[in-house]
């Protein structure tokens, strides 16, 4: 008899050791699903993201003519005003168009922030609308470049 008991004794061992797997793999793919959950939400706001630092960057950097020590918070206001909304008109439209050529993305991103410039504020050399032409140039060579390193960077 005490073979017996012996047995199911290990019998039930075995059976507890191999429940513990089973339920470590559940709660592992479990963090790995979640994972990737979290990559797809990032991947769905980079392209938003990177529009609106682009166009910001652009705004800020024409507004105090390459003077960034000249830079204060109205700067900051105005550019990112100029930012989000032409971030979000591209983004926008690059969901809809599904365009994926970096230099229709930037040439896009550079018309759309050139024209959300001309209406956020006045330029502040030249003709009124000199400033918003550097602004979209600055954003749409900006975002060419940003891309093409990201790009080389991801392979």
């Amino acid at each position: 008899m005490n073979d017996t008991s012996d047995d199911a004794l290990d019998r039930d061992a075995s059976l507890q050791a191999r429940a513990v797997p089973a339920s470590h793999e559940a709660a592992h793919s479990d963090g790995v699903d979640e994972q990737k959950q979290a990559k797809g939400s990032e991947a769905k706001w980079a392209p938003y993201l990177e529009n609106v630092s682009e166009s910001t960057v652009a705004c800020l950097i024409t507004m105090v003519q390459g003077n960034l020590l000249a830079l204060g918070l109205s700067h900051w206001i105005i550019a990112s005003q100029t930012g989000i909304l032409a971030g979000a008109i591209t983004a926008t439209a690059l969901l809809w168009s599904r365009i994926r050529k970096r230099w229709l993305v930037s040439l896009l991103l550079g018309t759309v922030t050139a024209v959300v410039d001309y209406f956020i504020h006045p330029g502040m050399f030249g003709p009124a609308v000199a400033e918003a032409i550097v602004t979209g140039i600055g954003a749409a060579a900006l975002s060419y470049a940003v891309g093409t390193f990201l790009k080389s960077r991801r392979g």
